[in-house]
């Protein structure tokens, strides 16, 4: 089965003075370097836990808010942004959060070579890059094959959340996520988004601009 891989960009932006001394000092101490070689997740956290993948964190905000409120349970973030992973490294460090840890790569690539199936408890996407023009549509993170995929990873009634501030995205990513024969919907009403997540900058962007915040959040039946 082929993938489409090219689904990001390397955003400009400056890395900050404090984001690259990140970069350079704690990312052996808080990242999982790329390999094509599945994970043991037990042994980088040194305990049995819930595993939940967040692909694409941003700056890491509602990352860390999420690692810091559920200790329990194992974080791993996915994201090639490197202001963002700078940042998402101090917040870490600063709070000592034990239960979190960076991979730096295409997250297609990684959930393909490096998680294990059955392996999540949860999936986070939220506000993936809309590529909100018809000819780059094909671009977006959500497609039927990804789905298909990550489905694989996820355990069974472990769940996939998903939110976008893009209308006709969201409409695409219930279609997809509803074609998908393990996952089923759950139909939870998150319009009191401050019970299931966070609030994300680029949410707080898309309210600005007057458009509709949805979530999606489907569960692996079987």
């Amino acid at each position: 089965m082929k993938y489409y891989i090219n689904n990001f960009t390397y955003r400009r932006c400056r890395t900050t003075q404090n984001q690259a001394y990140a970069l350079k000092h704690l990312s052996n101490k808080w990242m999982i370097p790329y390999q094509e070689e599945y994970l043991n997740i037990n042994n980088i956290f040194g305990r049995n836990a819930d595993t939940v993948l967040e692909i694409g964190f941003g700056m890491g905000e509602a990352t860390e808010e999420i690692a810091l409120s559920r200790k329990n349970e194992n974080f791993i973030g996915i994201e090639t942004f490197r202001p963002g992973i700078g940042s998402l490294l101090n917040k870490i460090e600063k709070s000592n959060i034990k239960n979190l840890r960076i991979i730096q790569h295409n997250a297609i690539e990684v959930i393909k070579n490096m998680i294990p199936r059955e392996s999540l408890s949860g999936v986070h996407i939220y506000f993936p890059d809309p590529w909100p023009k018809v000819r780059h549509q094909k671009r977006r993170l959500i497609q039927e094959s990804f789905i298909s995929l990550i489905s694989t990873r996820i355990c069974k009634n472990g769940y996939i959340h998903c939110a976008t501030d893009w209308e006709d995205y969201a409409n695409q990513m219930l279609q997809v996520l509803s074609k998908e024969p393990l996952l089923t919907n759950l139909g939870i009403d998150c319009k009191n988004r401050s019970h299931v997540r966070p609030c994300t900058k680029f949410e707080k962007r898309g309210i600005e601009l007057g458009h509709k915040i949805s979530d999606l959040i489907f569960k692996r039946i079987f």
